[in-house]
Formats: C-alpha cells, structure tokens, sequence
C-alpha cells in the first residue's frame, strides 16, 4: 500500500511473511533525476512483489534509483542484490557494509553457532537453517556506494544528512532532513514494540552504545521520525524516555532472576519477560529463541560491565550469577 506522507516521500508497506513484525516501512523519496528507496524487505517472492508493486504504482524505474539499506537485517536488506542486477545503485552505511557482505560468507554464520553455544542454545538443537536473517539475506553484491557519517545526500527537494546511529546494529545508520525536523531513523527507534538490542561482541557494551545514540537523538529538533516498522512517530523524546525505562525494568529483571542462582543466557532469557504469543519458553519459535538470548546477552554483558553481576565459562558456554556486592 502506497501513500504520499511528506511533499515527494512516500511510504510503501513491504508484507513480511510469519514475521511478528508484519510489514516493514519502505520509504520512496521521488526524484527528478534519481528516486531514492530506504529499505526493501526480506529476499522472499512475498516481498520482491510488494517492493516493486509499489515502485510500479509510483512509475519508478528501479533501473534509475538508489537503494540505500540502513542496516544489515535481513528484512531491511535482502532485495538489494536483485535490485542492483535491474541497474539499481544501492548505497549503505560505511561501518554498516562489511557485515551486510558477509552475509555469504560462511565464517559470518560459523560465529553465529559459536554464539549458541555460547548462550546455552545448542540443547534446543537450533540451527543457523532455522535464523531468518540466514534464511532471506541478500545474494552476493559487491558493487555498492558506502555512506559516510556526516554525508549529505541531496533528493527530492531535501538534504538529508547520514548519521550513524549504532545501537540495533553496529553500523545502523539513519538520515536526518533538518530543515523540516525529518528523520528516517530505520530500527533506532519504534513505536509499541521496542528495537531488539542484540550481541555483537565483547569489543561492545552495545546497551549502553545503544544508549548514547538516544541521548544524541534526543537533542536533534525531529518533528517526524519516519521508522522502519509500524506507526510514524511525531513525539520522539517521549518515544525515547519509554524506550529507556523498558531497558531499566530488562536490568532490574535479570538481576532478580540471578538471585535465584547462577543462570546460562538461555535460561535467564528463558525466564525473563516478553512480549510473544508463546505459552512458555519452551514454545517460543526457534528464531525468536535466538533473538532473546541475544536481547538476555546484551543486558547480562551491560550488568557484568558495571560490575553488578559477575560470570565465568563453562565448557564454551557462559554463566552468569549476582555480584555478592549486589546480595
């Protein structure tokens, strides 16, 4: 479904099938010379369909169009292959570009099962077969732009400005218009449900990157934050304000559930509270298994860094437990 939102920015819904999320917003921004496109969808029928419906109904040559992907998910990314075969430029984040190209490499999947049995995944015999991300990435590209922090891109009347804004993604990156207070910010920042905050490494404290990328968000003038799924947003500090006591409450949960003794990430995510249509644990789906032992392991790594929970290995995988100075 195709409507024009701003003078020249129209927002075409892209269905995402069996996902929680239903649709992603994908933004078209037309263009006397070059259109540009924000995000694509899944690499799945049900999405190439939607994606190019909607171009066709706006009589948009993706043969003349920039395609920017603003992070690495798979339902944010996994067209832009095709798209680039039809003569499409795509552009994405220079931090961001590296991960999205690996995305065929199977060492980038090979860290993904290391992660598992890292988080006391591997006893619900899930497989990378099993991971969306895996499943409906993009195919193989290698002739691409990359965006740098601070670059202005020039389209459709506006000036939008590149911001990395990491946090969802190391390299998520956002586009910020500040002349109408415009800003399509991806999954930084969603109405009604909250941005999965993941794991990426030791080398991050990603929470609290994740953090910081609010507070520098907040203090922009945005008067419409176009957002990669659900509703637009017009009150953005309110949006953050809620997004950080959700975090808080995260924290709070996960030090009680450790004063019930020492916990693997699975089964302190196993305990925490979520927002699914699953009886228990044990019925959730496998890839939103995945997804909150990834959530469970960002919060943990947070509390281990500040020193209010401590954890040691275990034969590959990690066990965490309350400080005794938090007893």
């Amino acid at each position: 479904m195709i409507r024009e939102i701003y003078k020249n920015i129209y927002l075409n819904e892209i269905t995402l099938p069996n996902s929680p999320l239903k649709y992603l917003n994908s933004y078209i921004i037309k263009d006397g010379e070059r259109p540009l496109v924000i995000d694509t969808g899944f690499n799945r029928p049900e999405c190439r369909e939607s994606f190019l419906a909607g171009l066709e109904e706006l009589s948009v040559d993706i043969g003349q169009t920039d395609v920017l992907a603003t992070h690495l998910h798979s339902d944010h990314c996994g067209l832009i292959h095709e798209l680039k075969e039809k003569g499409a430029r795509v552009m994405m984040g220079e931090l961001e570009s590296a991960s999205i190209t690996a995305l065929n490499d199977p060492r980038y999947w090979d860290r993904m099962e290391e992660l598992a049995r890292l988080y006391d995944l591997e006893k619900y015999a899930l497989k990378i077969g099993d991971h969306p991300g895996y499943k409906f990435r993009p195919g193989d590209i290698n002739d691409y732009r990359t965006l740098s922090d601070g670059e202005t891109l020039k389209k459709g009347g506006y000036n939008l400005q590149v911001l990395l804004v990491p946090g969802h993604t190391p390299g998520h990156i956002a586009l910020y218009e500040a002349e109408h207070g415009l800003l399509f910010c991806g999954d930084l920042i969603l109405e009604k449900i909250t941005p999965t905050i993941t794991f990426w490494g030791f080398e991050h404290d990603i929470l609290q990157v994740y953090f910081n990328t609010l507070d520098k968000v907040r203090r922009l003038p945005v008067k419409l934050l176009l957002t990669g799924h659900r509703a637009l947003l017009k009150d953005h500090t309110r949006r953050i304000d809620q997004l950080l006591v959700h975090h808080e409450k995260r924290l709070a949960e996960i030090k009680d559930i450790l004063q019930g003794g020492e916990k693997s990430v699975a089964d302190t995510a196993g305990r925490m509270t979520w927002d699914i249509k699953a009886k228990s644990w044990e019925d959730f789906p496998k890839a939103q298994k995945w997804f909150a032992a990834g959530e469970a392991m960002a919060h943990l790594e947070h509390l281990y860094r500040r020193g209010q929970i401590e954890r040691r290995g275990e034969n590959g995988t990690l066990l965490y437990k309350a400080s005794r100075r938090e007893e």
